[in-house]
């Protein structure tokens, strides 16, 4: 599933081609994502422009002029395929241009100057909806997100405030979207990694010192992976045909059974499930 990084890059890469177009068409071949598409509802967003396009957790939320929002979750296999008069360009996590077929194109929103924007999802675990832009702070899906991990309000303060009675592993709270919004499992496995904490130490055990270190890597990393274009796993490419690149660095994430990269440690990577969750850590630099 994307995570945070790779919604930002598809986010970077829509407003490039997108912001600020006027919607002309929409076309539903399917409405049945994880959730039904209002067609009415959507239909009536037509004629009306492009103001901004943010990102929200791991969602795409898309202002319009009428006074809505276009919310996009990809779920585990959706993408976007921007066409720009016939040609594609994506901006999807998973995105393999052979293997991507047409009859999953489940929505089609035409724009003036001949580029239109696709939903394409395999698996319809993915969705789109219409909200008021007013009340999106409300929506069901953005109400309960915790801050954003890039922002001011994920800061040492929040982080001891907010763990000072839990009795649950470091890493169930990182991949809580109500503590905070965006991280994943790559992320969170690579920064508790860098840290040198064990992923299953009860937070309200870790040090002062140790919280200070985890914030600061969470945002070195997610800083570094979207500059790198996102993590690949498989194929990904924005909407300038550039692949993610962050699997490159990875120092922990799939390494099971390789050498510790940390100076002077002889661990060697081991994997264990965390809420079914597979989590890759060194034993020897990473203790309680």
């Amino acid at each position: 599933m994307p995570e945070l990084p790779e919604v930002e890059v598809v986010k970077k890469s829509l407003k490039k081609t997108i912001n600020h177009l006027t919607l002309k068409q929409i076309q539903i071949h399917n409405k049945y994502l994880r959730y039904e598409i209002n067609q009415n509802l959507m239909k009536k967003m037509i004629s009306s422009k492009i103001l901004s396009i943010d990102r929200r957790s791991k969602y795409i939320l898309i202002n319009l002029s009428n006074d809505h929002t276009i919310l996009i979750h990809l779920g585990m296999t959706g993408k976007i395929i921007i066409r720009v008069k016939k040609n594609n360009f994506n901006s999807s996590f998973y995105f393999d241009l052979k293997g991507s077929s047409n009859k999953h194109n489940h929505v089609i929103f035409k724009f003036n100057k001949g580029i239109e924007l696709i939903y394409n999802d395999v698996r319809k675990f993915g969705f789109i909806k219409i909200e008021k832009t007013t009340n999106l702070d409300n929506s069901f899906h953005l109400k309960k997100l915790g801050p954003e991990p890039l922002s001011n309000k994920f800061n040492i303060n929040y982080f001891i405030n907010n763990t000072k009675k839990k009795e649950i592993y470091l890493k169930d709270l990182l991949m809580n979207q109500k503590f905070v919004s965006g991280l994943g499992n790559i992320y969170v496995n690579e920064a508790i990694y860098l840290s040198k904490i064990n992923p299953k130490i009860k937070v309200n055990k870790i040090s002062k010192k140790k919280v200070i270190g985890l914030i600061a890597n969470i945002k070195k990393v997610l800083k570094k992976a979207i500059k790198e274009g996102g993590s690949s796993i498989k194929d990904f490419s924005s909407v300038e045909g550039e692949d993610g690149n962050y699997q490159q660095y990875f120092n922990v994430y799939g390494r099971k059974g390789e050498r510790c990269k940390h100076p002077n440690c002889m661990g060697i990577i081991r994997a264990l499930k965390i809420s079914n969750r597979s989590t890759f850590f060194c034993p020897k630099c990473q203790k309680y």
